[in-house]
């Protein structure tokens, strides 16, 4: 069974003869780059002892330590990842209403 790629995919298969190897010191240098981005340091931080449980409620829904779950959320803050749901819903809700009163 062939697997299909998408169209990233295509366009890196496609370019993958222009793209010239890095010599031995600048890989080590992206690596030791990379491996110094993933480092984890311990912290101490206060929480509300209802956020705190209402965390280990949600990790455990999900099925992860609370510690990684908190690790995650923080994570995709910093990186502008994190989406509010509500925010999204009433977005769209009042998507709606304006698309109804133009398309009428």
């Amino acid at each position: 069974m062939k697997t299909k790629l998408d169209t990233f995919e295509q366009a890196f298969e496609e370019n993958m003869d222009s793209w010239t190897p890095i010599d031995h010191d600048k890989r080590l240098s992206i690596e030791k780059f990379i491996d110094k981005a993933n480092e984890k340091k311990s912290i101490s931080l206060r929480l509300k002892v209802n956020d705190l449980e209402q965390l280990k409620l949600r990790a455990d829904r999900e099925g992860l330590p609370y510690q990684t779950l908190l690790s995650s959320i923080i994570h995709k803050f910093v990186t502008d990842q994190l989406v509010d749901k509500r925010s999204i819903l009433k977005s769209l809700e009042l998507f709606k209403r304006v698309e109804g009163k133009y398309s009428a």
